[in-house]
């Protein structure tokens, strides 16, 4: 892991801490094709992408970001060579073992999205572990999309929401947005403020459908393991900028 001095740490002097996202959703894209410029192996662009995955939840957690929402393996990633996703499986595992001592020095606390039944076994207890020893940390959220696909987490939303119903529990009309969002995989969360997508892809790729309704998008051609703190820095610029109406108009009427 690159070591990050203390002047990095700090918060840059042009950004405004009351108008930070509090929520930052990432597509970490490009890892591959990082790898192939250099005439590596692909697995050797997810390993720089893991790095800069704990330098980025180092940052976020300095600069007071409360949540970061990254996008680690999609349900559409099982159609990738079954030797990359194999790796893939056995990378996250050990990541979430390795940085387990670090998310715990920084009280950063783990959850994990997605299918997570559907899993591998070592991967899924690791899962499980990394997320009861974390559970009670404060200063960072930190949410991994694992085996997620935003069309399936709807589709197993309305499931859960049509039991209920079927079992008398819920009248139709009695279903709000606030209800489902309670039977998403990311309940209890809030939605991100600010889509971060690398290597300069214009598309939301199955990630968090519903939940990025309102969120601010930022792409950038920087492929993910160059995504470093200077990168970061002008996602949070270029966010604050932006004017979030949510639909309704500001200044002078028409």
């Amino acid at each position: 892991m690159s070591a990050t001095s203390t002047a990095l740490r700090q918060l840059p002097a042009d950004l405004n801490r009351d108008a930070l996202p509090k929520h930052v959703a990432v597509i970490m894209d490009g890892n591959g094709r990082w790898a192939q410029k250099r005439k590596l192996p692909r697995i050797m662009g997810h390993h720089r992408g893991a790095d800069t995955l704990h330098d980025l939840v180092l940052c976020c957690k300095d600069w007071g970001i409360e949540s970061l929402t990254v996008y680690a393996f999609s349900t559409e990633n099982w159609r990738r060579p079954e030797k990359e996703v194999n790796f893939l499986m056995l990378l996250i595992e050990q990541m979430l073992r390795r940085e387990m001592r670090f998310m715990e020095e920084e009280e950063v606390r783990l959850r994990v999205v997605g299918n997570v039944a559907a899993l591998p076994k070592a991967l899924r207890k690791e899962v499980e572990e990394s997320m009861e020893r974390t559970a009670h940390f404060k200063s960072l959220n930190f949410n991994v999309a694992t085996n997620y696909g935003g069309r399936q987490e709807i589709v197993q939303a309305c499931q859960a929401i049509a039991t209920q119903v079927q079992a008398g529990q819920l009248a139709p009309g009695e279903i709000t947005e606030q209800h489902f969002e309670q039977v998403l995989y990311t309940a209890g969360a809030t939605d991100p403020d600010l889509l971060i997508r690398t290597s300069g892809e214009m598309r939301v790729s199955n990630f968090l459908l519903w939940q990025l309704a309102y969120s601010e998008f930022y792409v950038t051609d920087t492929l993910w393991p160059d995504f470093d703190r200077e990168e970061f820095h002008k996602a949070l610029v270029a966010y604050q900028d932006r004017d979030r109406r949510y639909g309704k108009v500001t200044g002078s009427a028409i």
